[in-house]
């Protein structure tokens, strides 16, 4: 079973977020994402600026078995990046939910933050 902390809001496609002090939602994957794709080697940045759609394909990760799609969680633009993963890829495995966060979005939108799992949901999603 995978650690879910509670506060979060979570995609079908394995991204958290949350709205931190500043009003930008921060995203990364769940420990069960980071587990299933094993020791990660690469991050591929989303670009500062740039306005995404929620669903939309922003950034990549490779890792010793595959390369895997990230998606924004919620509509907005682009306006962090975790560099520490530049250097330092493996936090996402070490702390997939603190210092392995990817990227920061302005949110267009917050009320898509209801669109999203629970933690409850997103455990019966992964054990399903």
């Amino acid at each position: 079973m995978s650690v879910l902390p509670q506060h979060l809001k979570y995609a079908e496609t394995h991204e958290w977020v949350y709205i931190d002090e500043e009003g930008n939602a921060v995203v990364g994957i769940t420990d069960f994402a980071q587990e299933s794709l094993g020791e990660l080697m690469s991050v591929t940045f989303p670009e500062l600026g740039r306005d995404v759609s929620a669903g939309d394909d922003v950034m990549s990760l490779e890792s010793v078995k595959s390369a895997s799609d990230i998606y924004a969680p919620l509509s907005g633009e682009i306006v962090e990046i975790n560099e520490a993963l530049e250097d330092e890829p493996e936090l996402i495995n070490d702390e997939p939910y603190d210092g392995g966060w990817l990227f920061k979005i302005a949110p267009h939108d917050t009320s898509e933050l209801e669109e999203l799992l629970s933690d409850e949901d997103y455990q019966e999603m992964i054990d399903a």
